[in-house]
């Protein structure tokens, strides 16, 4: 049986272990899965209690209307998609001010 709470340890060990380049590009499949798998059930789920019933059917409907979005392009879509990777960098940067760890300067 798959033990999400072990695996979900696996990959924050793993990540805290990676450095430089490997860590970011980690951090963005990270947040484009979270992006393109958890964001659509969220907006669904939201959409759901604050609209009703979505008009073309269920989760699954929205996903797959989603996914056409993201392979024609769609904007919106894309920043579904990329939300996550840009909360994430929204967060490292409050982090950042809050410590006081500006640009460091190379003198």
């Amino acid at each position: 049986m798959l033990d999400v709470g072990e695996q979900w340890r696996k990959l924050t060990q793993y990540y805290s272990g990676a450095r430089g380049l490997w860590r970011e590009l980690l951090a963005v499949a990270i947040c484009l899965a979270l992006g393109v798998l958890l964001m659509p059930c969220l907006i669904f789920a939201a959409g759901r209690l604050a609209l009703g019933p979505y008009a073309r059917g269920n989760l699954f409907a929205l996903w797959h209307d989603f996914l056409q979005g993201l392979v024609s392009g769609s904007r919106a879509a894309w920043f579904i998609a990329a939300g996550p990777y840009l909360l994430f960098w929204l967060l490292r940067g409050g982090r950042r001010l809050l410590h006081n760890e500006g640009p460091r300067s190379a003198a």
